[in-house]
């Protein structure tokens, strides 16, 4: 992974500030995921800069696990993980689970015991919350907080040994209940929950909650730096008093910083699961989902990734991006690489009456628009072929200068064409146009006998390659005023993929695979799919338009 793109911000100055003061010899950040769900975009943000960091100051970064609840994690996300922060280019130095900590946390636990600082508590959630107060009101303190030491590590005991139905009883931690901050009024420390672990199998039906066994793990892998977003600024005091009760060796820092929002999209892996289970998309690498793995199949880059989260920075309050700007990303990483290729998506059938039957010609372009060294390619023209459909007006609105009767554009790299009559069904749209060519406007000819002010993409209707398109747009849409306040999926757009039965010229084809990328002319950047693509059949993905208003603020 290259940081060459690493801007200066306030984690980075405390990193640099704690190597040179000699605080630490070296750093040793974390990425450390629950895997109850698929990452998205915003995990990139936190990705990329702890592996990013690291790297600068020759540190070392963890890939951690923290798989505390056992009712919501799978193998099949730890997967997905791993292969996710692989293909963004980083690379952990160590591979963790929390749930290898476990006995670790329960001898933690047993030593809040006996030092009085934790207790067994038989309150039900919701009066735990009940008791909890506000935070204008001071909690109360659980009748069962003054039990014995002795009482408090049977109880405990019987808990894990699974004496007690899921919810029955908790541990708690014993701070403050009239604290000013609510995270410090008593929390859970454990939970029972009779279930199968995906790492412990049956071993515990008591498990840690994440603010007891978060700052453990850092603590027990010598993490410098905790960094994690701004949510958790509130429990960092919790935090610290966890490393220090739990007389841990190493003492982390956690520091905070604004997680990724970004327009037209959800950043909730429960609202992404829920757009899943619904059949919204059709798994968690949709090509609309702004999962990693959903960005990877429509086609993204992971370096238009790197560069995005690095062009937005590190900052210490929320904001929102515009998700334009990833795109401008997209496409100043793809347009230098891609090579280029014609096709229809939505064909019109075009005869070219005067073109001699049964012939053909080959004719040669270029294979990059701005890179000669890409080289040529070829391409077949014959007396039929496709054109956009929306590249023809029956009656042409104002400044239109494509095909419309009577009037005469330049096929892109061959001729002159001029529309001279209309064929249509029985239902009045038009299936059909038969058209004139001028074989002395040939591209590369040097006519110079007169000019038109349309020039269209085409295809040659007898070699072309029949082919899927998938076009995308925003899957929400969060910035229509008439959406505002309403829950998310009452935001879904209904027009976020449209799909296309088209044509693509067949030199373009041999040697694609899932994955391989393409700039189709006027159409966009498209992507072969990884899933519905077979031998027979061809499914692209357009990843993003050629154009967009977006302008990066420089």
């Amino acid at each position: 992974m290259s940081n060459e793109n690493i801007s200066s911000n306030f984690i980075r100055n405390i990193i640099k500030e704690d190597l040179e003061t000699g605080k630490h010899d070296s750093i040793i950040t974390r990425f450390p995921p629950e895997p109850n769900g698929y990452l998205h975009i915003g995990h990139a943000k936190s990705i990329l800069l702890n592996f990013g960091l690291s790297e600068e100051f020759k540190g070392r970064t963890n890939l951690r696990f923290d798989d505390t609840n056992p009712t919501k994690e799978d193998t099949e996300y730890v997967q997905s993980i791993e292969e996710d922060v692989k293909w963004l280019g980083c690379q952990w130095n160590e591979l963790h689970f929390a749930s290898n900590y476990f006995d670790t946390m329960y001898e933690k636990a047993l030593l809040l015991i006996k030092k009085g600082l934790a207790y067994v508590c038989d309150l039900t959630p919701d009066e735990i919350k009940e008791y909890r107060g506000s935070l204008t009101a001071p909690g109360k303190e659980s009748p069962y907080r003054n039990r014995t030491v002795e009482e408090n590590l049977e109880l405990f005991e019987k808990m894990k040994n699974g004496e007690f139905k899921d919810g029955e009883k908790v541990l708690r931690a014993k701070i403050d209940m009239a604290s000013p901050n609510l995270n410090m009024r008593d929390p859970i420390i454990y939970r029972i929950a009779h279930s199968t672990h995906h790492n412990t199998g049956d071993k515990w039906c008591i498990y840690p909650m994440y603010d007891f066994a978060h700052p453990l793990e850092d603590a027990i892998e010598h993490i410098t730096h905790s960094i994690c977003t701004l949510e958790f600024a509130d429990h960092r005091p919790l935090y610290d008093w966890f490393v220090r009760e739990c007389e841990m060796e190493a003492t982390p820092r956690q520091i905070e910083f604004a997680r990724l929002n970004m327009t037209n999209t959800v950043m909730s892996k429960r609202k992404l699961k829920q757009l899943v289970d619904e059949g919204v998309v059709d798994g968690w690498d949709d090509p609309r989902m702004p999962t990693i793995s959903g960005l990877r199949r429509r086609g993204y880059t992971p370096e238009a990734i790197r560069n995005f989260c690095s062009a937005i920075g590190v900052a210490k309050s929320n904001s929102t991006v515009d998700s334009q700007m990833l795109d401008y990303f997209l496409r100043e990483d793809l347009q230098p690489k891609v090579p280029t290729a014609m096709a229809v998506i939505n064909p019109l059938k075009v005869v070219i009456t005067n073109y001699p039957e049964g012939q053909s010609e080959t004719l040669s372009l270029d294979i990059h628009p701005k890179d000669e060294s890409f080289g040529k390619r070829e391409i077949t023209f014959s007396r039929e072929i496709y054109v956009e459909r929306d590249d023809f007006m029956e009656v042409p609105a104002k400044k239109y200068f494509r095909l419309f009767p009577g009037n005469e554009v330049r096929l892109r790299g061959a001729y002159f064409i001029k529309c001279n009559e209309i064929i249509k069904d029985e239902n009045g749209e038009v299936i059909e146009l038969n058209c004139t060519y001028d074989p002395e406007t040939k591209s590369g000819s040097g006519f110079t006998g007169r000019k038109v002010k349309g020039t269209i993409h085409w295809v040659d209707a007898n070699s072309s390659i029949p082919a899927e398109f998938r076009l995308y747009e925003p899957l929400i849409l969060d910035d229509a005023p008439e959406n505002e306040g309403k829950h998310f999926l009452e935001q879904i757009n209904p027009h976020s993929m449209e799909v296309f039965q088209g044509f693509i010229e067949p030199n373009a084809v041999p040697g694609l695979k899932p994955l391989d990328k393409l700039q189709l002319v006027r159409n966009g950047f498209f992507s072969i799919d990884t899933k519905n693509t077979t031998d027979e059949k061809l499914v692209f993905n357009r990843i993003v338009p050629l154009k967009s208003s977006f302008k990066l603020q420089k």
